[in-house]
């Protein structure tokens, strides 16, 4: 059985909804992040037998495969193929885990993963606006309820009892954690520039807030219930942005001379209630620590994406992780959420933290629509 490894991933910057890379076609931002990619690593894009791609608004310019289209767009061969996945938030990790699963299988011994959202040119739902209701009849009399991430987000919120004052001050927290590391350089080398048709140029993850306060965070109305906690603040934001991996079988990678930086120890998926819809993270991380046979102790980095600051502050209490670790570069709150390009801009992250400070295994989770989630354990090489 091959042993699967990741060779390079970059990212771009994280674009605020009408910044930086609004002016981007989505297809063009992803092909500029695949092509930094394989140039970092200097191997001919010809050797790519596939490019995974999470997209989760699949309409208008990222419709008919973007995955396929990115790769054209980058003038990769026509011989390299592509699949646009949709696990919803979890789209790019889910991408991550077809294609290290492609490689045990020994479907692939080159393979890229990742992903893209641009929301600020194709709107949140947008897919749903077009005819009927994606939830059947017989969804709803099982459920009763069409399912809101917003809404979810105030169940967690009430099933946890977490109030207004420890979900904003959690995304206070990541704010300045996310300032802290922009300020240290710690993104630098991960951030691929990208261009605009104009030749203008971002560099840098556009969300993050400094010197907001508790008080001035306190002025925010919820947005999802009148007594609820939920409000932009401590909600994730509305994002463009891409990211890719480059994953290899040892002995390819090997091959071509290549030291990789990491291999993927274990990848689960979990599946819990649909209507609370953001809690599976936690039977996800429970699952991923059980089959690796690792301790949480051994973990020494968490990603856990930041959808909603319930949604860590809930996993925090069930887990028992040392809060540290968790998220110590910001998350979505202060960095932003381009949905299908999440998961991958999470990796990307947490294995240049992990190569920074020497962390030998590092475990991330995400809450996705449906009411399920991704969990993937990296092991340093």
């Amino acid at each position: 059985m091959a042993e699967v490894v990741i060779v390079e991933a970059v990212r771009s910057p994280v674009g605020k909804r009408g910044g930086g890379l609004s002016g981007v076609h989505p297809a063009d931002l992803s092909a500029q992040v695949l092509n930094a990619l394989v140039q970092r690593v200097g191997v001919d894009p010809g050797l790519v037998e596939d490019v995974i791609w999470g997209c989760v608004t699949q309409v208008g310019e990222q419709a008919i495969d973007i995955a396929r289209t990115a790769a054209l767009t980058a003038g990769w061969p026509d011989t390299v193929p592509g699949v646009t996945v949709d696990r919803q938030c979890g789209s790019s990790q889910q991408a991550v885990h077809f294609a290290a699963a492609g490689v045990v299988a020994g479907q692939y011994d080159v393979v890229v993963a990742g992903g893209v959202e641009s929301m600020s040119r194709v709107a949140m739902g947008a897919a749903t606006t077009i005819s009927g209701s994606p939830y059947s009849e017989e969804f709803l009399k099982r459920y009763l309820v069409s399912p809101h991430q917003g809404l979810g987000a105030e169940m967690m919120a009430e099933h946890w009892k977490l109030d207004r004052t420890a979900v904003d001050e959690y995304s206070l927290g990541s704010h300045d954690k996310a300032a802290a590391a922009q300020d240290s350089g710690a993104f630098d080398e991960q951030i691929v520039a990208i261009k605009d048709a104009e030749g203008n140029v971002a560099l840098e993850d556009e969300g993050v807030r400094r010197g907001t306060t508790i008080e001035k965070m306190g002025t925010l109305k919820p947005v999802f219930k009148e007594d609820g906690v939920i409000h932009a603040g401590n909600s994730s934001q509305i994002s463009d942005g891409s990211a890719a991996l480059l994953f290899m079988s040892a002995e390819y990678a090997k091959s071509l001379g290549l030291t990789p930086l990491a291999r993927v120890h274990t990848a689960v998926l979990a599946g819990a209630d649909p209507v609370m819809m953001l809690s599976a993270p936690i039977p996800a991380t429970q699952k991923a620590l059980k089959k690796s046979g690792l301790t949480l102790e051994d973990i020494g980095v968490f990603e856990v994406n930041e959808a909603f600051a319930p949604i860590p502050l809930a996993w925090l209490a069930e887990i028992g992780a040392d809060e540290k670790k968790v998220n110590p570069n910001g998350g979505a709150i202060a960095l932003g959420h381009p949905l299908g390009g999440s998961g991958a801009r999470i990796m990307t992250t947490m294995l240049y933290h992990m190569r920074d400070k020497g962390i030998r295994y590092g475990l991330q989770t995400m809450c996705e629509g449906g009411g399920q989630s991704n969990a993937t354990i990296l092991e340093l090489l």
